[in-house]
């Protein structure tokens, strides 16, 4: 029962479908508001049921969050460790869908906010650092949205 390779693959899936959906969504599409919304809460939920199900099913008790050699033991379990990876996928999600929901109210462009994106996708806190930085250097353009 959630054999984690299965659970690893599936999530994997769903949140790549979700980025792709949330890149080929700029705020003036009439679709946006619906992708935003699935994928800034729908999947990143689903994700987070997912993780919590993984945990109950395969946590053994071993390790912990105390110290590294804590979290290591922890992730010698491979369905704890395919929880820790469903944990990163339903957060990064959930920050790339509220960067892009930012950045729409801000004004942005779609195309200045793509490769944001596709830096949260791919390494998370720094895809965010990448909008922190941008946010304090750009004004705001306009704030009205129609989405």
């Amino acid at each position: 029962m959630l054999d984690p390779d299965l659970v690893f693959r599936l999530a994997n899936t769903a949140a790549l479908l979700g980025w792709v959906a949330l890149l080929l969504s700029p705020a003036r599409v009439r679709w946006a508001a619906t992708v935003r919304r699935v994928t800034g809460f729908g999947l990143p939920v689903a994700l987070s049921l997912l993780y919590v199900a993984m945990l109950a099913v395969h946590w053994r008790g071993q390790g912990g969050f105390g110290s590294v050699a804590e979290v290591r033991a922890l992730f010698e379990v491979p369905g704890a460790l395919v929880a820790g990876w469903i944990h990163y996928l339903a957060f990064d999600l959930f920050v790339g869908t509220w960067i892009a929901k930012s950045a729409s109210e801000r004004g942005w462009s779609h195309a200045l906010l793509v490769p944001v994106l596709l830096l949260t996708f791919l390494f998370g806190p720094a895809g965010l650092l990448a909008f922190a930085l941008l946010r304090a250097a750009r004004p705001a353009e306009r704030v009205e949205i129609s989405a």
